[in-house]
């Protein structure tokens, strides 16, 4: 019985020599009860054709009654053993049929299976780039379209997770090697040990710790592990908030930044806390690449289930080949730009990953280098 649950081929043979032995066991269990009585019904209906031909008006049975019965006994009897012994044939000739034709047909079936066993084990093993043909629109190529689905979903979250961690290794040294540097400087005597010297390595250590949490709320927000608190808002007292909060690191870079609203309110079905989150990350990259004496505007308008809210700045610029991977977690346009100027390089990331959660979309619009940018973004109304 192991061996049978364990091979695909041999529950197929089974199954066909199964509906073989069903079949013809219908055939011999009919022809025991139903055989009789057509035979008795046939044998009556040719001795009345008989004795009509020899106009006796008795018959074949009429002739010698117990001679008559003891033939028909005995050829009755030769007839039923003569079929019988011909079903045992059928049988056996049926199963060694059946035993070529599943052979055949079970390794055409086990075939795709095996394949995709073999390429699921190569996958088990780190192959990401394993695949298998699929030809045909029956269940087992749909199984292996799906195979390959997974496969490719399965390469991609490898090559992003490996990326990201080539991407935090890379943002984590920056700041710990300043950090290093400032400390070997003050222990060799090279840098004066000073309130300016320790000024930046308590700078360096506050870009890592927002680079960690950044991180953090990256990973809750990939995994949709954070959980919204949905209920009607205000728009209008949340771009207020927001441009509040950053008035101050605007009027130090010398960047204008105003605010165009509507004048009947528009109130927005989401988290108030996580708008606030979105709108001071793109608020915020407005900043970081706009210079000084540039404007930064935040407005907002109603069209029919959603609302519509942009950042446009009149900073440096998005090329157009660069807009679609705007959003990408570390991706950054200038690959030359320093970090202090640049965030951490997840905050559009994590807006983006929000305002989805909210059932909204996001994306970017420039006329190219140097020609400032827009991002919009949109969310649902509160009905």
């Amino acid at each position: 019985m192991k061996i049978i649950r364990s091979h695909l081929g041999i529950k197929l043979f089974l199954s066909y020599f199964v509906v073989i032995l069903v079949g013809m066991s219908v055939i011999g269990i009919t022809t025991k009860f139903v055989m009789p009585a057509a035979y008795a019904r046939h044998l009556s209906f040719m001795e009345s054709q008989f004795g009509a031909e020899t106009g006796t008006g008795q018959g074949l049975m009429g002739q010698g009654r117990g001679q008559g019965m003891g033939m028909m006994s005995e050829f009755y009897t030769n007839f039923q053993a003569t079929f019988n012994e011909s079903l045992v044939i059928a049988v056996i000739a049926a199963s060694l049929v059946a035993l070529i034709v599943s052979l055949v047909f079970s390794r055409s079936i086990l075939a795709p299976v095996n394949v995709m066993m073999n390429a699921s084990q190569r996958i088990a093993d780190g192959h990401y780039d394993e695949r298998v043909e699929s030809r045909g629109d029956d269940e087992l190529n749909q199984l292996a379209g799906s195979f390959n689905q997974m496969a490719e979903q399965l390469e991609q979250v490898e090559s992003m997770r490996r990326r990201l961690i080539g991407d935090v290794a890379h943002e984590l040294r920056t700041p710990l090697t300043a950090i290093k540097g400032y400390a070997e400087g003050l222990m060799d005597g090279v840098l004066p040990a000073a309130s300016e010297s320790y000024q930046q390595i308590h700078a360096e250590s506050e870009r890592l710790n927002r680079l960690v949490d950044d991180l953090q709320e990256l990973s809750r927000v990939e995994s949709r592990a954070t959980q919204l608190d949905v209920h009607p808002v205000d728009s209008a007292a949340i771009i207020k908030t927001v441009t509040k909060r950053l008035q101050h690191q605007f009027d130090d870079k010398r960047v204008n930044l105003t605010s165009s609203l509507p004048r009947e309110p528009i109130h927005l079905l989401a988290d108030e806390d996580r708008v606030i989150q979105i709108l001071t990350n793109l608020i915020g990259n407005a900043l970081q690449y706009t210079p000084e004496e540039g404007s930064v505007t935040v407005s907002i308008v109603s069209e029919k289930e959603e609302a519509r809210i942009s950042v446009r700045d009149t900073g440096a610029g998005i090329p157009p080949e660069h807009l679609a991977k705007i959003f990408d977690r570390f991706y950054r346009v200038d690959k030359s730009r320093a970090r202090s100027r640049g965030g951490s390089g997840i905050g559009l990331t994590i807006a983006k990953h929000l305002v989805e959660a909210h059932g909204g979309q996001i994306w970017a619009e420039s006329a190219g280098e140097n020609k400032g940018s827009v991002f919009v973004f949109t969310l649902p109304l509160s009905k």
